[in-house]
């Protein structure tokens, strides 16, 4: 309530030149940003999930916030030994020291939801990551979650033009996954037995001894943030290659026969050195594998084609498969538009390969003040859930890729993206002749050879790329400038 009479005070002056307007606006931002901070560190739980969440809205909320919320990601309560060790036997039926040896008292980490302790197994003598839910969770979520939805439908009451509820039931759909620990061992293994079989892939993801509801247990698999670019040049990883074997892990889970990680911020991804690689010398580590989604086929191919017309900048295919893909009209289009791509509306329809320039975040931020803020909460909750789902991992990838501060740009990682666009579609359009009496039909020979004519001219042109990075490398020239 003292935010939104803030924002009703900064919003009607009208005093000064545009500037003037701004700046109270920009204050207005920082001041409302740290009072909620505030707020939500206090009543904790998942209201410092619903701070990290919102932590990751590049797209929707202005810088101010976004940035006064990042200490969420790392800064959490801690519960008390004591209550964890009471939760593990009344869960199990057995004390700690039946099961582990060694378990550490205090936490090597802790999350909005859960915390994580090293031990060694009894009987094995396996080093392991425990990871146990806060107790107090199960009696304050739905007290918790009743109150968040209080909260926005009250916001909505006063500011029917910020209708925010969709953010509140996307949180009571997610949290029960999130909570159970169990579904969390499950789409742990079943990413970890996708990736297995891709073996130039660095992705590792910790092997699960056992779960149940509120326990995890799983080998204890340790590394360094991504930003943490000291490590990485002492280390000699190359920053490019984290960035596009990101590329390649998160467009896989998207186009690829596995669910999507929904929740990759910089506290779920790890780098750690490993010189027995054959193409790497590098592991990513992937943790928290609780907020899953499968993505069903069509929308897959549909977005596919989205992203394609984006990278081709076919402004009238984009807007078609935007239609599709979230229902969104003609006049929504651009709005939606950079909302994906995390650019301005002028980038997407010329280049959207090229580097984002400060003058462009600049604009972006300054367009959130002048009205974009209002049309893009209401978009937003038109738009399917799952959606806004890849929205939110496209934003935290895209962040990730930014923190690695690479020295080629963009190009390489949008014709990865660009490669398994075109494989989906050659997929589909396979499928499609397949069922249309097969390959060998005269008039779907035809079609057969532009499908894959299409999707050779994306891979030759990755390959060509990557071939002339390294010739540059190998030259020792300087890196390539944003194209």
């Amino acid at each position: 309530m003292a935010c939104g009479w803030l924002y009703r005070v900064a919003l009607k002056n009208d005093e000064g030149d545009e500037d003037a307007r701004q700046a109270i606006l920009k204050a207005c931002h920082q001041r409302c940003a740290e009072r909620t901070l505030r707020v939500l560190e206090k009543n904790g739980s998942i209201f410092i999930k619903l701070g990290q969440h919102l932590s990751s809205m590049n797209y929707l909320l202005p810088l101010e916030w976004t940035r006064t919320f990042i200490p969420l990601q790392d800064r959490c309560p801690v519960s008390s030994y004591d209550a964890i060790e009471e939760m593990i036997f009344t869960d199990t039926g057995l004390p700690i020291a039946a099961q582990f040896d060694n378990f550490g008292r205090d936490p090597i980490g802790a999350a909005s939801l859960a915390q994580v302790h090293l031990a060694t197994m009894k009987d094995t003598g396996l080093e392991v990551a425990v990871k146990v839910q806060h107790p107090a969770l199960q009696e304050w979520v739905p007290l918790d979650l009743a109150l968040t939805q209080f909260t926005f439908a009250t916001l909505k009451y006063f500011f029917p033009e910020y209708d925010l509820q969709w953010l509140s039931n996307e949180m009571a759909s997610s949290l029960p996954q999130e909570l159970d620990f169990a579904l969390e061992g499950s789409n742990a293994m079943r990413t970890k037995r996708h990736f297995d079989l891709i073996k130039e892939s660095p992705l590792v993801v910790p092997e699960v001894i056992w779960g149940c509801k509120r326990i995890l247990v799983m080998e204890y698999v340790a590394g360094h943030r991504t930003d943490d670019l000291a490590y990485l040049d002492s280390k000699e990883i190359d920053r490019d290659e984290v960035s596009a074997a990101l590329a390649r892990i998160f467009n896989e889970m998207i186009f690829g026969n596995t669910p999507l990680h929904c929740d990759p911020h910089g506290g779920n991804i790890a780098i750690r050195h490993n010189s027995l690689r054959r193409t790497h010398n590098f592991d990513i580590i992937l943790y928290d594998h609780g907020l899953y989604r499968d993505i069903p086929l069509q929308l897959k191919r549909d977005y596919a084609k989205l992203w394609l017309a984006v990278i081709n900048a076919d402004e009238e295919s984009m807007r078609e498969y935007a239609q599709r893909v979230a229902g969104i009209t003609n006049e929504q289009f651009p709005l939606f538009a950079s909302a994906i791509t995390g650019r301005d509306f002028g980038a997407v329809t010329t280049s959207v390969v090229s580097t984002r320039s400060e003058k462009e975040k600049q604009v972006i931020f300054g367009a959130m003040g002048e009205g974009m803020l209002q049309q893009l909460v209401q978009l937003l909750g038109q738009v399917p859930r799952i959606i806004l789902l890849i929205l939110k991992t496209n934003d935290l990838t895209r962040s990730l890729d930014e923190s690695l501060e690479t020295r080629d740009g963009p190009v390489r990682n949008f014709l990865i993206l660009a490669r398994y666009c075109s494989r989906t579609v050659l997929q589909e359009q396979i499928e499609a002749i397949r069922s249309n009496g097969g390959a060998f039909r005269p008039q779907n020979v035809f079609r057969l050879l532009i499908a894959w004519t299409s999707y050779g001219r994306v891979e030759a042109k990755l390959l060509l790329y990557e071939w002339y990075i390294l010739a540059r490398r190998v030259a020792r020239l300087s890196p390539l400038p944003g194209i």
